[in-house]
């Protein structure tokens, strides 16, 4: 064999292993999830993010690696899920209520005093209604895994306490990008500004808008004592988060990575809502020790808010379909029997 056959030889099967290492390597490289959600990562939104991260990391082998990217640095909760639904992206946490431009029956989450408790936000979320209206979204090119808590809304602002409906006369009110939030604080006498929650600290801080609602944790997690004064403890509505996935990218996807992403996301979940609830019984305390000035609504002025929103409450049936409101109704009901 003559030098120069060898040395093609050997380049030859030099080219060959090169190509199959090539290839090994391609095969091992992890599936890599961007996985984006609106708070910073010391929240109770970015401590379960890191949980689902670890969860797939683990049940896949390493072969599916999610990034979670926080504090709203791949956009707000809209714009993210225009990204998911477009397939730019391929996960997300977020809250309900900014998908009611998109699946109208998540206005149910937002219907004011429908939930009382914990346990019976539990049992309607992971129960029929909840599948009911997070397999809606499957329509508008998203899918639905599960929902976590972000948690009973309560309201803070710079000016005054709030201790009657009337005090609201004049606040001017961030509110979330959905219609059930505007009417329903309109309806309430506030000047309510719709706002993506990227945007609300700012606008604390210049007076732009001089209160928001949001549950104990977020209101911690976000510094708002900062720039606010003043806290009211309302529990007007109980706010869930969904996680969510593109449709186009979910499809694409085999039996059992589903199943690692939907198994990874039910343990976060029950992990979100203990931390969640842990710190929501201590933020309050917290707040109070940063300066707020609290008080609880008297459930006779919850009753005069409730009384106020009977329109709000007609107009929330009409749009999410009049069969699932009472469905809604009947299924509290229920749970509400079984206590």
């Amino acid at each position: 064999m003559t030098i120069l056959r060898r040395t093609l030889i050997a380049a030859a099967t030099a080219a060959l292993l090169g190509a199959s290492f090539s290839a090994l390597a391609q095969d091992i490289k992890p599936r890599l999830i961007r996985f984006g959600y609106g708070l910073n990562e010391q929240s109770n939104q970015g401590r379960a993010a890191k949980v689902f991260a670890e969860q797939v990391e683990k049940a896949s082998g390493g072969k599916m690696k999610v990034r979670a990217i926080g504090a709203a640095a791949l956009g707000p909760d809209v714009q993210m899920q225009q990204a998911l639904i477009g397939g730019a992206q391929e996960m997300m946490v977020g809250s309900t209520a900014t998908l009611v431009g998109i699946t109208k029956e998540m206005a149910i989450w937002d219907t004011p005093f429908l939930i009382a408790n914990t346990k019976e936000a539990d049992a309607m979320l992971d129960g029929p209604i909840g599948d009911k209206i997070k397999d809606k979204l499957q329509d508008k090119g998203l899918v639905g895994l599960v929902y976590w808590e972000n948690g009973f809304r309560n309201l803070t602002n710079s000016k005054r306490a709030i201790t009657k409906m009337e005090d609201l006369q004049g606040i001017k009110l961030r509110v979330m990008q959905n219609n059930v939030f505007l009417s329903s604080f309109q309806t309430l006498g506030a000047n309510a500004i719709p706002m993506a929650f990227s945007e609300l600290f700012s606008a604390l801080e210049t007076k732009t808008v001089d209160g928001q609602e949001n549950p104990f944790n977020t209101i911690l997690s976000s510094k708002f004592y900062e720039v606010q004064k003043y806290m009211t403890v309302t529990n007007h509505v109980y706010s869930p988060w969904i996680v969510l996935a593109s449709k186009k990218w979910w499809s694409q996807l085999s039996k059992d990575e589903q199943k690692i992403l939907m198994d990874a996301a039910k343990a976060s979940r029950d992990y979100e809502r203990k931390d969640t609830r842990e710190e929501a019984g201590k933020a309050m305390g917290d707040l109070k020790a940063k300066g707020m000035q609290i008080n609880e609504l008297s459930p006779a002025e919850s009753a005069r808010m409730r009384d106020k929103l009977t329109k709000v409450y007609a107009g929330i049936g009409t749009d999410v379909g009049m069969d699932l409101w009472n469905e809604t109704q009947g299924e509290l009901a229920r749970i509400r029997a079984r206590k």
